[in-house]
C-alpha cells in the first residue's frame, strides 16, 4: 500500500482522470439501477408487496392476472385443498376514471378483496372500508399527484359508478396504474350483478406452503398455480421492461471491465522499466501485484462513495412522477460488483508484471 500511495501522490492528474471516468461509469449504472427498481415497482408494486406465496389463475390466462377469470365454484374447490383458510379472492380490472368537478380522465386498476383478510393493503391516511361498505374505496397516495384528495368523489367511466375515497395506501400500483381497492360489494356493483348471481374473481391468492399449492394445482382441473415471480412477468410490457434496463447494466460493467483494463495495462506499459528495477532488487511479483491490486481497490472506493452521492444527490431533486428507487441493498450489490469488475479489470496488468523480466527491462532502460 505504501508504494501504491506515493505513486498516486507523485502521479494525481494521470488517477484523477481515471477516477473520473470510474466516478461516471458507477454513477451511471447506480442511476440505471435505481431507475430499473423503480420502474419495475411502478409496474407491479401491488403484487410485489402482496402478502402471498402463490397466486390461482384461469389455465388460459397465460400467466396474465387480468385474462383470468375464476368463477365461485372454482374458489371453493380451491378452498377445498387450501388449509387454514389461507385462500382469497381478488378482482382485478383496469379502468379509467375522473374527480368530480374534472373533465381529465385518469387510469386505474380496481381491486376486489375481503378487506378484513390477509390481502388487505396499509393505510396511510384515512380510514380502510369495511366489506360493507357502499360507494367509498382506498386509493394509491400516487393519485395526488393527479389532484385527487381524500375526500374527493371519483366517478368510473365504464361502469358510471361513483365513489368517495376515504383512504390512501402507499406503493400500490399495477400495470403502471394506481390501484383502487374496493370490497366485493362495490365489485358487484360495478358489474352490475344482481344479488343472487355469482361473482367472477381474476385470482385467487394462497398463503400456504409449496405442497400444498402443489396439491391445488394437480387436483383443480382448468387452473394454474403460480408464483409471484411469475405473475409478474405477465404483467404487460414487465419482462420486457426490465429485460432491457437489466442488459443496459450488464453492458456498463462490460464497458468497466474493459476501461479499467486499458487504463491500468497501459498505466503497467509505461512503468515497465521501473518495474523491472524493483524486481531486480528484490521486489516480488506478489509484492507489485498487490501494488497495483492496491491502488485499484482505493480508486474504485473512492469512485463509488463519490458516484453514490451523485446519485442521491440527483435522486432528491428529481421529480415525484419519476419512478426511481434506489435501495441501500442495491446500493451494496451494485458496489460490490462494481468492486469484483475492477479486479477483474486489473488481471491484465498483474500478467504483465508477473512477465516483467528484470534484466531486460534495466537493459532497456538504458
Amino acid at each position: 500500500m505504501f508504494l501504491a500511495l506515493r505513486e498516486l501522490k507523485h502521479a494525481k492528474l494521470r488517477y484523477f482522470l481515471v477516477a473520473l471516468i470510474m466516478v461516471l461509469i458507477a454513477w451511471l449504472v447506480l442511476f440505471v439501477s435505481g431507475l430499473a427498481k423503480g420502474l419495475s415497482s411502478d409496474n407491479a408494486s401491488s403484487i410485489q408487496k402482496m402478502n402471498a406465496d402463490y397466486l390461482v389463475i384461469q389455465k388460459e390466462a397465460d400467466n396474465r392476472l387480468n385474462r383470468s377469470i375464476l368463477s365461485e365454484n372454482k374458489l371453493q374447490d380451491i378452498q377445498t385443498y387450501s388449509k387454514n383458510q389461507s385462500s382469497a379472492p381478488l378482482g382485478i380490472q383496469m379502468t379509467t376514471f375522473t374527480k368530480k368537478g374534472s373533465s381529465k380522465q385518469i387510469d386505474a386498476t380496481f381491486f376486489a378483496l375481503n378487506v378484513n383478510g390477509f390481502l388487505a393493503p396499509d393505510v396511510v391516511e384515512g380510514h380502510m372500508i369495511n366489506n360493507t361498505t357502499t360507494n367509498e374505496v382506498v386509493a394509491d397516495n400516487s393519485l395526488k399527484e393527479d389532484g385527487v384528495k381524500l375526500g374527493d368523489t371519483i366517478k368510473d367511466q365504464t361502469s358510471g359508478k361513483t365513489f368517495k375515497i376515504i383512504g390512501f395506501t402507499k406503493r400500490q400500483s399495477f400495470s403502471h396504474a394506481p390501484v383502487i381497492h374496493m370490497n366485493f360489494k362495490e365489485w358487484a356493483a360495478i358489474h352490475k350483478l344482481p344479488g343472487n348471481k355469482p361473482l367472477l374473481f381474476n385470482v385467487a391468492a394462497l398463503k400456504t406452503s409449496k405442497d400444498t399449492a402443489q396439491q391445488i394445482d394437480k387436483n383443480v382441473p382448468g387452473i394454474d398455480v403460480i408464483d409471484k415471480s411469475q405473475a409478474l412477468k405477465g404483467i404487460p410490457g414487465y419482462q420486457e421492461e426490465q429485460g432491457s434496463l437489466i442488459m443496459m447494466i450488464a453492458f456498463l460493467f462490460v464497458i468497466a471491465a474493459f476501461v479499467l483494463a486499458v487504463f491500468f495495462y497501459v498505466i503497467t506499459i509505461q512503468k515497465i522499466n521501473q518495474f523491472g528495477v524493483l524486481k531486480a532488487i528484490g521486489a516480488k511479483s506478489g509484492y507489485l501485484a498487490r501494488n497495483i491490486i492496491s491502488q485499484v481497490l482505493l480508486l474504485t472506493v473512492v469512485s463509488l462513495v463519490i458516484s453514490i452521492a451523485l446519485t442521491y444527490g440527483v435522486a432528491f431533486v428529481l421529480p415525484s412522477s419519476m419512478p426511481f428507487d434506489l435501495t441501500p441493498q442495491l446500493v451494496v450489490a451494485c458496489s460490490c460488483l462494481f468492486l469484483i469488475v475492477s479486479v477483474i479489470g486489473s488481471l491484465l496488468s498483474l500478467y504483465r508484471v508477473a512477465k516483467i523480466d528484470a534484466i531486460e527491462a534495466i537493459g532497456r532502460a538504458s
